[in-house]
């Protein structure tokens, strides 16, 4: 036999019962054991407009706002005149970034109670997010009157006075919502943010630490907190604190963002890469992430994937000014200048107050030898932004580019005040004063570029740079740290270091070995990647000069330091016999990786002019050949000798077979300098700092005559003065 039904009263008797243990759950905060009762009333009740409103709110509490939103609109239409149900409407739809329903969902609410303290309030939260502040504000001073203690709205005030560019105001807001509701962390961290607006950034950082005081897992504190020691470049600080921020708020993507950041600055990539993947993968059109992300590829040098990355962000947001500027620099280090002056060009229509965005096209066109169009716009940068210590460096280089010197000196020393450890602009100055010749300066400034964002970067050795001091009787470590060029410029210093009583250990590419085995007698050669000996002290190459304090004067060049090994010359005796015409040794190009290689390469077709001497036999000492010159090679007389050098011996035993040698700036023309042999060297406009400045000689190789660019890409001047030179060389040689 069934059971009797229960009656109409014991049913709404049990719905009473459900619904009042449910709400007393839900007001200690148990969701989990509140939430299961909502559903059994709604199970036996649908259309309970309690039931109903506060497992809505319950779900809104939970972080699940669309189904809130449902369940609160069906309370709505059991109910339309409960103040409270449009209010929490109000609040779930400002969650969905809905405002404007907000907002009318608030008015509804005041309508139907106009002392509402709490609907003013949040009326006021609409209205700011609609970017009506002033209405805002009155809004919050509604609530206020209503109910002068309510510190959540004297909070809210202080936020739209910040908005309204009254931060002075907004602190005192703040500071009373506090004392109002002591422990209230959301307005100490508001009172942080907007100190930070005022450039205060030392309260500011103390008002987000007494919010962790009250609230340690704060996550918006810890993120800030994180931001102020990121901006003061203590990253490994920053990193702790957004970890902790995580550990509170994971699903924020804005602080795996800022993680990101501080790993890629701790040079941590794939981890960088990997926070900027979480941010991505909680917001996947977080435009500014993708950009990042961007920016970590950039950095590694990988600027093919880094042009991905922003081609992604401007997909994305087209008119984002920032992608396009990125998108430029990458395409600058991919050496495709116009297109990326036209990316800097629609930065810049995008946004025509980006400081960034002018020193950056000033970038690329004083790498495309436009250096008063790119003091223009540095002067723009500047004009924007008074600070920005980047862009002194680099007005300074424009300066440098065109031979205004003093001001380009200025410029560099001016950077320096604004950023006293900005290694760019102490190593610019430093180049500046090495190629004026004053070395007592120049060659402690050089010492800066182990502090640059560059590729080359210390060794991190636990043994002292050797600095000059007595080293009798102790094992140094020379190593080679840049191109062949430097190390066969500054191991004239050996025999220096050995007279000073030590024993030399020599770190060399493997290359250089077969080369440097008469200068290193009784000096242990190793190649670079094998293990180390045991040492003392060690000191880079170009650091030699330093360490015996080199002047312009005192620059060791006893000639020849270097000849080729013995066993070389029977063989290049063979390929280039004595007799005949002289013989003069070509190259025109270096490594196309080279910063400065647009300006210090010749394209073969130019020299045509030279090579017309018949009275003259020339040989290409060239490795390799660009792709441009190669159908010119095959039409013009010179012998070529690539694929029989095997290393610099091979070419230093070739070198010794000829009777000068015709150079760009390159290693070989470092070489035939160290040999001794005539070096006419082709040096360009802008140009490296030991060649000095309005000089025909080099202290540095006495052998050497230097033929200069009159102006920036001027070859056919330097060559129609070679092709006279050449001819009174040949009769010269040919009489002896």
């Amino acid at each position: 036999m069934a059971a009797p039904l229960a009656s109409p009263q014991a049913q709404r008797t049990a719905v009473t019962e459900l619904l009042q243990r449910a709400a007393s759950h839900h007001q200690r905060g148990e969701l989990a054991a509140a939430e299961p009762l909502y559903r059994d009333v709604l199970a036996r009740d649908p259309a309970n407009f309690d039931a109903l409103h506060l497992y809505g709110v319950l779900l809104h509490q939970k972080g699940q706002p669309v189904e809130a939103l449902k369940l609160i609109a069906q309370a709505l239409k059991v109910n339309a005149r409960a103040p409270a149900a449009h209010s929490n409407h109000g609040i779930v739809l400002e969650v969905l970034a809905r405002h404007a329903e907000a907002l009318e969902s608030h008015e509804r609410a005041i309508a139907l109670k106009p002392d509402y303290a709490e609907a003013h309030n949040n009326r006021g939260n609409a209205l700011r997010a609609l970017k009506r502040n002033e209405e805002a504000l009155a809004s919050y001073d509604r609530a206020l009157a209503l109910r002068p203690d309510y510190a959540e709205a004297l909070n809210n005030r202080g936020n739209a006075l910040v908005a309204l560019g009254k931060g002075e105001a907004a602190l005192e807001c703040y500071t009373r919502a506090f004392a109002l509701r002591p422990g209230y962390a959301d307005a100490l961290v508001n009172r942080g943010k907007c100190l930070l607006g005022l450039r205060r950034a030392d309260e500011a950082l103390a008002s987000f630490q007494d919010a962790l005081k009250h609230q340690p897992r704060h996550a918006a504190a810890l993120r800030h907190v994180g931001d102020i020691l990121c901006d003061r470049k203590r990253y490994a600080e920053a990193l702790v604190n957004y970890d902790k921020a995580l550990a509170a708020a994971p699903a924020e993507a804005e602080i795996h963002a800022a993680r990101g950041f501080v790993l890629r600055q701790l040079k941590r990539y794939d981890e960088a890469c990997g926070s900027y993947d979480r941010a991505l993968a909680l917001k996947s059109d977080y435009v500014e992430a993708i950009i990042a992300r961007g920016n970590v590829f950039y950095e590694r040098r990988a600027y093919e994937e880094a042009l991905k990355e922003y081609d992604h962000a401007i997909t994305l947001k087209p008119d984002f000014a920032q992608a396009h500027g990125n998108r430029g620099n990458a395409l600058r280090e991919l050496g495709r200048h116009e297109q990326a002056l036209a990316c800097f060009e629609r930065a810049l229509a995008l946004d025509p107050n980006s400081a960034e965005a002018f020193n950056n096209r000033a970038n690329v066109l004083l790498e495309m030898n436009r250096p008063a169009d790119a003091l223009t716009d540095y002067d723009r940068a500047l004009a924007l932004k008074a600070d920005f210590a980047f862009a002194r460096v680099n007005r300074g280089s424009a300066l440098h580019y065109i031979g205004r010197l003093d001001e380009a000196a200025a410029s560099f020393a001016r950077a320096i005040a604004l950023e006293a450890d900005l290694a760019d602009a102490h190593w610019n100055k430093a180049l500046l004063d090495l190629e004026r010749g004053d070395f007592e300066r120049g060659l402690p400034g050089y010492e800066w570029r182990w502090r640059r964002d560059s590729e080359l970067q210390p060794r991190g050795f636990r043994e002292p740079q050797w600095q000059g001091e007595d080293i009798a009787g102790k094992t140094i470590l020379l190593h080679a740290e840049q191109g062949f060029g430097d190390s066969i410029q500054m191991v004239r210093y050996l025999p220096l270091v050995a007279a000073k009583g030590a024993r030399i250990v020599l770190e060399t590419p493997d290359s250089l070995k077969p080369l440097l085995g008469d200068l290193a007698g009784g000096i242990g050669m190793i190649s670079r990647g094998a293990a180390l000996p045991r040492f003392d002290v060690h000191c880079p190459l170009m650091s030699l000069p330093l360490a015996f304090g080199t002047r312009l004067d005192t620059i060791p060049a006893n000639v020849p330091y270097l000849r080729a090994p013995a066993d070389r010359h029977d063989r290049w005796r063979a390929r280039l016999p004595r007799g005949g015409r002289p013989r003069v040794g070509l190259v025109w190009s270096g490594k196309p990786s080279h910063k400065n290689d647009h300006n210090r390469s010749i394209p073969l077709k130019r020299l045509a002019p030279i090579l017309s001497n018949a009275r003259l036999e020339f040989v290409s000492l060239q490795q390799e050949y660009r792709e441009a010159d190669l159908p010119v090679l095959g039409k013009l007389p010179i012998d070529r000798l690539d694929g029989t050098l095997a290393d610099f011996a091979d070419t230093a035993a070739a070198i010794e077979r000829l009777d000068l040698v015709i150079a760009v700036d390159t290693a070989v023309a470092h070489l035939t300098g160290a040999l001794g042999k005539p070096l006419w060297l082709l040096v360009s406009h802008i140009q490296d700092w030991r060649w000095l400045r309005e000089r025909e000689d080099s202290p540095w190789y006495p052998s050497a005559r230097l033929f200069r660019q009159p102006a920036i890409g001027d070859w056919d001047s330097v060559v129609a003065r070679l092709r006279d030179e050449l001819a009174a060389f040949a009769a010269a040689t040919s009489r002896r």
